[in-house]
């Protein structure tokens, strides 16, 4: 399967037509996937949803696994997996919530925050790669454009999640 693009433009307002870039952002969606495993989830030795929730954790702070789940698009069973894995390994901890203690929030540990600390220059060069052809006002409004998708997600949720 090839990462073929797919947004065309419209002659009529010579935008692009919503659908073709809904395709595209779900195919990118999809394959980051390989460059993110291959070159920063394996030479850690970690697997994708390991690397996601070290990610999210490191990103967002301290999270519950049903918060994990919800962030990361994976099912719950899958980030279970994960917190296991990584808690055995001692790079997640389990927190508090003073607030709620039913609650069981993880966080990273002192090994945890240094595996995050060691994503960042394998991400640095995996997006080099890929962006590499992009000059820094496209990566810009890439950047830009992304932000904005992504600030408009939770609104959309919140009027058609069910009730």
């Amino acid at each position: 399967m090839t990462a073929k693009a797919s947004a065309t433009p419209d002659p009529q307002t010579g935008g692009t037509d919503n659908v073709a870039l809904l395709i595209d952002l779900l195919k990118l969606a999809t394959f980051i996937a390989g460059p993110m495993r291959d070159g920063v989830a394996e030479p850690l030795a970690l697997s994708s949803n390991d690397l996601r929730v070290i990610l999210a954790l490191g990103g967002e702070g301290e999270l519950a696994g049903h918060d994990l789940s919800e962030i990361m698009g994976v099912p719950p069973m899958n980030v279970s997996r994960a917190l296991a894995s990584l808690l055995e390994r001692g790079l997640v901890e389990l927190g508090s919530d003073p607030a709620n203690r039913r609650r069981k929030p993880f966080r990273l540990s002192a090994q945890g925050r240094a595996t995050f600390a060691s994503t960042l220059p394998a991400m640095e060069k995996v997006g080099g790669a890929l962006f590499a052809d992009l000059d820094k006002a496209e990566r810009m409004a890439f950047g830009q454009a992304m932000q904005a998708v992504l600030a408009r997600i939770p609104g959309w949720m919140d009027r058609h999640s069910p009730a």
